[in-house]
């Protein structure tokens, strides 16, 4: 049996407002990173989305950052897309609310005077780097209190090429501090990221965990289905005419995402979009829609979609093909949360069968995708060393 979350640290209050939410057990990550990060520790902790590692730094921050009137905020988490830190922000402020600890989030796509006006005395700040990057400029909001840093997702906000901005804002921040990093990976720039602001870090490697509703984590099934322009929309709504919970239909383009909404809507499938070009207030109201199952099915764009984190997802739709085997894992990603199984679906057109080949060799599908009988092709040589050792993908 795991431990409490009071035995781990947590007070008496914080725990009573988790046990409110039927937050009873600590998650493996949770119990991991708690006594390290509230004996003030810093923290490198390799853990998938999913696997709780939201409450692993809140509670810390929640547990050490004092609840006082006005001046500059405490803590400070740093994440890639707007969408998660919205989903952030929440969840620290359920899990602050017994110790009144103020928490707001800012993020790209919505009035940076209003954003300024609501970080006024927050406790914590929950932000993208671009946008925090601007307020900071601007003076409209001051990082010299800072005590506590979080960098979420830090391998996603280097692949989206955020290490300029993240860098800039991690020398404004006091010398005297606590950092916590947590990444799908320790590797490459996280490593190197990692190495240069953080100072005797304790290791944590979590995996996803292993809930009561299912003994083991969650399986995740990989289909590929052969389409034609024809029938490929056909397929689509089968797919979701289906019983199932929650589903994600990722397209290439915006004007996909209203096209494909707007046709699925003909065959009587109720979905929304969520795309870059709408405005904020409209894509949190679609996100709304879908977490609550309002709406069953989300029709999403890659950057829009990042950060979502909703454990009943059951099925992800590649109805465009990812551009690569990164883009594949991350979308997939987005279902098999928390131990639930789910299923990963992308309709392959003939033109795409090639190319889909090697995303899917690449993702370690590569027999999933033979047993189609959809044509193949070899990986592309990417190099071959003065030794003659050839690298593939």
């Amino acid at each position: 049996m795991s431990q409490s979350f009071r035995a781990l640290g947590v007070s008496a209050a914080v725990e009573q407002g988790l046990a409110d939410r039927g937050i009873v057990e600590p998650f493996p990550v949770q119990s991991l990173v708690l006594p390290e990060a509230l004996a003030g520790r810093d923290v490198l902790a390799k853990a998938p989305t999913g696997s709780g590692k939201t409450l692993a730094f809140g509670l810390p921050i929640v547990e050490q950052t004092a609840a006082a009137v006005g001046g500059a905020p405490r803590a400070l988490v740093l994440v890639p897309t707007r969408e998660l830190a919205l989903q952030v922000c929440d969840e620290l402020r359920l899990a602050g609310a017994p110790k009144g600890i103020r928490v707001e989030a800012a993020y790209g796509g919505a009035p940076v005077g209003a954003q300024a006006k609501r970080l006024r005395g927050a406790h914590v700040v929950i932000a993208t780097p671009g946008r925090l990057q601007d307020l900071v400029e601007r003076k409209l909001v001051s990082l010299a209190e800072i005590e506590t840093l979080v960098l979420d997702e830090a391998d996603r906000m280097l692949d989206m090429g955020f290490r300029p901005q993240v860098e800039r804002i991690l020398r404004r921040l006091p010398a005297k501090r606590q950092t916590m990093l947590f990444s799908a990976t320790l590797d490459g720039e996280v490593g190197e990221l990692a190495r240069a602001y953080t100072h005797d870090a304790v290791h944590v490697e979590a995996r996803l965990p292993v809930t009561a509703r299912d003994e083991s984590p969650g399986i995740v099934g990989h289909e590929f289905v052969p389409v034609t322009a024809a029938d490929k929309l056909d397929r689509l709504v089968e797919l979701l005419e289906a019983d199932r919970e929650l589903a994600l239909v990722f397209v290439r383009t915006k004007r996909g995402a209203d096209r494909l909404v707007h046709k699925l809507g003909q065959r009587g499938v109720a979905a929304a979009a969520m795309h870059g070009d709408m405005p904020q207030a409209k894509r949190e109201r679609a996100l709304e829609r879908f977490r609550a199952g309002k709406v069953t099915t989300l029709v999403a764009t890659d950057v829009a979609a990042r950060g979502l984190d909703l454990e009943a997802i059951s099925h992800v739709v590649n109805y465009d093909p990812p551009e690569d085997h990164k883009g594949y894992v991350h979308r997939v990603g987005r279902t098999g949360r928390a131990g639930r199984s789910g299923r990963g679906i992308t309709l392959v057109l003939p033109e795409q069968q090639a190319e889909m080949s090697r995303v899917a060799a690449m993702a370690g599908h590569r027999e999933t995708f033979e047993q189609t009988g959809m044509r193949t092709v070899r990986p592309k040589l990417v190099y071959t060393s003065r030794r003659g050792r050839r690298s593939k993908w």
